[in-house]
């Protein structure tokens, strides 16, 4: 039984090397050449995931007893699977980017260029904010000035109509407004 295993793991370490060296390729190979090889890998990478499935079971069929070295191996083999599959993928980005760039044209420059360009949007953008924030800013002293100044209570109800119509920020201005209204009241009434 454990021939079969050894077996298996020979032909998973011989299938393990080909699979390496033909990803370290795929990016270097003229675009023909590289779609077969990609179709290749994936066989390639398919028998080598059917050895494993081969190998677990002759690992079930060994008695419990010496186990725990087989599985230890199957847990690395898997290991290494997963990481020939996660250098396959990037391979066929790298691949897959060269594709796009062939086919639009793009030298690299194009993409330094418009992330240039979106920098300086983006900063424009920001400046605009912070002009946008600072009016807002002024008309909310503004209006608080204007309440806080005592104006006639007719003109404090349409100003609270106002303010119960616009936002949050000025609800809280007004409430802070009138509590600051009450208390000189009430310092006024003490002298």
């Amino acid at each position: 039984m454990s021939s079969d295993f050894e077996g298996y793991e020979q032909d998973f370490a011989v299938l393990t090397a080909e699979i390496t060296s033909k990803i370290s390729r795929v990016p270097r190979l003229p675009p023909d050449e590289k779609k077969q090889m990609v179709a290749n890998v994936e066989k390639q990478l398919e028998e080598a995931k059917e050895l494993l499935e081969q190998m677990d079971l002759e690992v079930r069929e060994i008695p419990p007893q010496s186990r725990g070295m087989y599985s230890n191996r199957m847990r690395s083999y898997k290991q290494e699977m997963g990481k020939l599959e996660t250098d396959f993928k990037r391979s066929r980005i790298a691949y897959s980017d060269e594709v796009r760039n062939e086919l639009l044209g793009d030298d690299g420059n194009s993409s330094e260029n418009q992330r240039a360009h979106l920098l300086d949007n983006t900063e424009r953008l920001e400046r605009s904010s912070r002009r946008l924030e600072a009016g807002y800013q002024i008309a909310v002293e503004t209006d608080f000035m204007q309440y806080s100044l005592g104006v006639g209570m007719r003109d404090k109800e349409k100003y609270g109509y106002v303010v119960r119509r616009s936002t949050n920020g000025q609800k809280h201005i007004l409430s802070i407004a009138e509590n600051e209204q009450l208390t000189y009241k009430s310092l006024t009434k003490l002298n």
